[in-house]
């Protein structure tokens, strides 16, 4: 029986303290035979007896793997199983029980890894807490391994998912910091000696780590938390909790990193950094945790500006939590920024010139509608917070590197809205009036392929351009500011090559409509065939071919193109009688 044997290995062993090899196997084999048969009750009685201690001290630890696999069995009770590993832990040498207790973690079946660490969590506790010397660096290598693990998890997108917790995402996060807390709590009671910091660099990287993953893909909803408790919102507030108690400043974090000390880590470490520090920027200013231990002394504008680096990480990926924590903290920053402050010498600092881009990438590319529609609110957000040069500016950089009719279209509103608010007496900025608007519109009322411009994909750009001719145009000649020759100069050069344009989009476009329905006609039972070997195959209509539409789709494309060519043309003639009435 194995409880003989096991009494056997003790009469011999209860004498000695030199155990060999093959006593080792012998205990082990004894021990694991009762765990295998569920004799738990007379093997805790054994590790518990006095007599026994130092064979348990040397020899005990080999039996942790068993035990905890004992525990993650969901056919057997695990109370005295669960005793069993309490006292081993606070037996056994510590060196040897956290090396175990690691090995098992990073061993974590990838199924039962919720599971697997909850489990494993409160004993490598208690073997830290034993520890003294190597405490903190047995705390950086156990905080280093249960991480890898928890990574693995699938975050929960939504608040059901989030109270379902299939993966068990959120039960690992609560586990983990009850983890911590006796750390935390020695951390804040030690004076600055240098265990006391190495234990508060060990934590402060579990923060950081915990920042960037799961935090930074977490959907968190300030106002559902107040009605619901949510795990996740929970751990974010602890996170930056425990960045405090450890006495980490959130400004130093977040605007004075130690650029010396990350010159010594990777790259990719320095940018997994950075990512961290974006999503505490987003908690601290979006979903105000912790903002009541942030100076007030920052202005706003210094905010944006060191914030635009985390806003430019979050906005260049592809993942829609990323982007819609980069547009909520962008809109944050900026609402805090007085209407048009921002100098044009911020337009020079490199993420000032990438933020805008990535947002015109959003704007055009996302397949998401509701993070198009709040980077173009975002966007013109940005726009009402410059001043007048730096609008002036960024206005031009637009539209010579946008390259799409839709974005050229809002900064050429932009320009109108300028300028109406230079008209107004309460309003003054020599950068919309004068020289200074003229050499702005040289620059911006132009077809950019000339008489070869695709005038129905550029409609946007064409119809802004031309409504912002004829207000300047009513407004010069009702209340005179001396650009009226240039002006009329520019919309004589636009209007003239315009019409160009039309006159051969109209012709193109009327000729197909024509053949379209000659051919239907002629041919009806064969239309689509005939239709897609024609020369309408190849007119392309936004990014649509009309030779892949239906018949009744293709007339209809091609008597909409007609019709706003007309309009175009309408607005041409108007600007043109405004010009002929003054000169009269």
């Amino acid at each position: 029986m194995a409880a003989n044997q096991l009494e056997d290995v003790v009469q011999r062993w209860r004498t000695t303290e030199d155990f060999k090899p093959e006593d080792h196997e012998l205990f082990l084999n004894a021990g694991h035979t009762c765990i295998a048969q569920g004799d738990y009750t007379q093997l805790l009685d054994f590790i518990k007896e006095e007599a026994n201690q130092h064979i348990v001290r040397s020899m005990g630890s080999g039996l942790l793997p068993a035990l905890v696999n004992e525990v993650l069995r969901k056919d057997r009770s695990p109370a005295n199983c669960q005793a069993i590993l309490n006292q081993l832990v606070q037996i056994c040498s510590v060196k040897e029980l956290l090396d175990i207790l690691l090995q098992q973690v990073e061993d974590t079946d990838p199924n039962a890894i919720a599971d697997t660490i909850t489990v494993l969590m409160p004993l490598i506790q208690s073997v830290l807490l034993r520890m003294s010397e190597s405490k903190a660096h047995g705390l950086a290598l156990a905080l280093d391994s249960l991480q890898k693990q928890i990574s693995k998890l699938p975050v929960p997108y939504s608040h059901k998912q989030e109270q379902e917790d299939v993966y068990g995402l959120c039960r690992c996060c609560t586990a983990v910091l009850t983890f911590v807390q006796p750390f935390v709590q020695e951390v804040k009671n030690q004076d600055t000696n240098s265990m006391a910091t190495k234990q508060r660099a060990a934590l402060l990287k579990f923060c950081m780590k915990s920042l960037r993953e799961p935090l930074l893909q977490v959907q968190l909803d300030r106002e559902a938390n107040m009605t619901e408790i949510s795990p996740l919102w929970n751990f974010a507030t602890e996170i930056m909790a425990i960045l405090a108690v450890i006495q980490q400043s959130l400004p130093k974090i977040l605007f004075y990193p130690l650029r010396g000390k990350e010159d010594t880590i990777s790259e990719k470490d320095a940018f997994h950094l950075n990512e961290s520090r974006a999503c505490m920027a987003y908690l601290l200013f979006v979903q105000l945790i912790a903002i009541e231990v942030f100076p007030a002394v920052f202005s706003p504008v210094f905010v944006l500006q060191c914030n635009m680096e985390y806003i430019n990480l979050l906005l260049s990926r592809k993942d829609e939590s990323w982007i819609l924590k980069g547009l909520d903290l962008h809109v944050k920053c900026l609402e805090r920024v007085t209407d048009c402050s921002l100098p044009v010498e911020l337009l020079e600092l490199k993420p000032f010139h990438e933020v805008p881009k990535n947002l015109i990438t959003i704007m055009i590319d996302c397949l998401i509608q509701h993070l198009r529609g709040k980077s173009l609110v975002v966007f013109q957000l940005f726009i009402e917070k410059l001043n007048g040069e730096a609008k002036h500016t960024f206005f031009r950089r637009i539209m010579k590197t946008s390259h799409h009719a839709g974005v050229e279209s809002i900064i050429i509103k932009n320009i109108k809205n300028q300028v109406e608010r230079c008209r107004k007496s309460a309003y003054d900025d020599s950068w919309f009036e004068g020289t200074p608007l003229i050499s702005l519109l040289r620059e911006t009322l132009i077809l950019p392929q000339g008489h070869e411009t695709d005038l129905l994909h550029g409609m946007d750009r064409v119809m802004e351009s031309l409504n912002l001719l004829r207000y300047l145009l009513i407004q010069e000649r009702k209340i005179s500011t001396g650009i009226w020759t240039d002006l009329c100069h520019i919309a004589d050069s636009y209007t003239k090559l315009l019409r160009l344009c039309l006159s051969m989009s109209k012709s193109y476009y009327g000729t197909e409509l024509k053949r379209l329905r000659e051919d239907k006609k002629i041919k009806a039972k064969e239309f689509k065939e005939a239709s897609r070997k024609r020369s309408v195959q190849s007119l392309l209509v936004k990014t649509e071919t009309l030779g892949n539409m239906p018949c009744e789709a293709q007339d209809k494309v091609l008597q909409c193109a007609l019709v706003t060519y007309d309009l175009m043309e309408s607005l041409v003639v108007h600007i043109e009688e405004i010009i002929e009435d003054s000169q009269k």
